[in-house]
């Protein structure tokens, strides 16, 4: 662990380096959102809910007008073909896709914004679920989902938000979603820069960002010359459920808080913490959760860029009384215009591997003495884009994970698990 952090961070301060010349220009290449007003410039900077990205990333997304509308357009889809290995693993094609609009208009000395994101995933991942070794959370057909990952709802967020200026440098927000993200973790996985080339889930997904769509949510944020901000939330806890198509409103019983600074518009971090009323329908646990992540962002010729996260979490199960905890670092690098080369590195402590069989879980933990297992995962991936379209970005991809498991695993799992994923993306191109 010791020497990832150390080559992670070595790898972040070369390319600081290599590209400080072009700092000055390239820095804002992500120019296409902005306008002549600093609130809807905030206002369309974001990714994920409330949740920011490096300003140095050429966010991918496309700006239209219409009446006194600004309209922020993004998308992006992928056909996925995948095979997972050993006596737990499984094979399918599927596709995993969102698209969002976002409208922002001039209201009472501020901004005001609309925005609405989808997903087609309740029809293009067949019998709610892709398989995805060692991955739980939510569940299907009224069993719990271990190794595999659940589609995201059709309404993946329905919100809107005001902003307006209270001093030079000072801008507040409030924000109110049916549907939305909930300020709890980093810029969630579909969205994030440097997972944009990696189709599927991380394994940390309900450790570091599965708030990305709640319900109910309220949050309220103060930010200072655009690298503080502060923010807190309150919102529905439970997870979607299996209907996938509706929104399932209740009432605010969670609560969290975000700190995100910007030193320069490369670097991002945050750090949050939250307490999540039942998250899991099969568990009477509440979530206390505590996450912190670093973001980086090279700017690279013809809007290409370098990316690289770090980000751990903690969830601590309140009925059980333990902690378990999450690592994911991961980076997208352009070798050159057109090709991209992709890796991650994961580490979890998996406390549900056995929930399809509550018998066996007992008896595991019996006999280990252990709550939850240590997995490693290494994955490694190439994406090469392929002119088709003026309006749309195509790449055809592969990535290959290897595990490294606990040995009280292996007799499940077998002794060298790995997953195999060969895909097309599909990308709405941005302004230039």
């Amino acid at each position: 662990m010791q020497f990832l952090l150390l080559f992670l961070f070595a790898a972040i301060a070369a390319a600081q380096e290599e590209h400080r010349h072009q700092h000055e220009q390239m820095a804002h290449q992500h120019g296409a959102s902005e306008t002549k007003d600093p609130t809807q410039d905030f206002l369309l900077s974001q990714s994920s809910g409330t949740a920011f990205q490096a300003k140095a990333w050429p966010m991918p997304m496309k700006m239209t007008q219409a009446g006194g509308w600004n309209l922020m357009w993004m998308g992006q889809a992928f056909v996925v073909a995948t095979q997972q290995s050993g006596p737990r693993g499984g094979d399918k094609v599927y596709s995993a896709n969102w698209g969002m609009l976002g409208a922002v208009h001039s209201l009472a000395g501020g901004s005001f914004m609309v925005r609405a994101m989808v997903s087609l995933d309740p029809l293009t991942v067949t019998k709610r679920r892709y398989p995805l070794l060692f991955q739980t959370g939510e569940s299907a057909y009224g069993t719990p989902l271990v190794d595999a990952q659940h589609p995201h709802d059709l309404l993946m967020e329905l919100s809107v938000q005001y902003a307006r200026r209270l001093t030079q440098q000072t801008i507040w927000n409030v924000y109110y979603a049916p549907v939305g993200d909930a300020p709890l973790g980093p810029v969630a996985f579909p969205h994030r820069a440097s997972a944009m080339e990696l189709p599927q889930a991380t394994l940390a997904h309900h450790w570091q960002d599965s708030t990305h769509i709640a319900n109910n949510v309220l949050t309220a944020g103060v930010s200072w010359n655009n690298k503080i901000r502060v923010e807190g939330s309150g919102f529905r806890g439970q997870e979607p459920n299996e209907n996938r198509w509706n929104i399932d409103m209740g009432k605010m019983d969670s609560w969290s808080t975000r700190l995100t600074v910007s030193p320069t518009d490369r670097w991002t971090a945050q750090v949050s913490g939250g307490r999540i009323k039942r998250p899991e329908q099969f568990h009477a646990d509440d979530v206390v959760r505590l996450t912190a992540s670093v973001h980086h962002v090279v700017p690279r010729p013809g809007r290409n860029y370098w990316a690289t996260s770090l980000i751990w979490a903690r969830n601590y199960k309140t009925v059980g009384q333990y902690g378990t905890h999450a690592v994911t670092a991961e980076t997208v690098y352009p070798v050159t215009r057109r090709n991209f080369v992709t890796g991650r590195f994961e580490w979890s402590q998996r406390d549900e591997l056995f929930e399809y069989n509550h018998d066996l879980s007992h008896e595991i933990t019996e006999r280990t003495g252990k709550r939850a297992f240590n997995v490693a995962a290494y994955t490694a991936g190439y994406t090469r884009d392929v002119p088709v379209s003026n309006t749309v970005q195509t790449g055809i991809g592969i990535n290959l994970t290897a595990y490294s498991i606990a040995n009280d695993l292996q007799p499940y799992y077998g002794k060298r698990p790995y997953g195999l994923n060969v895909f097309l993306r599909f990308r709405l191109n941005p302004s230039e």
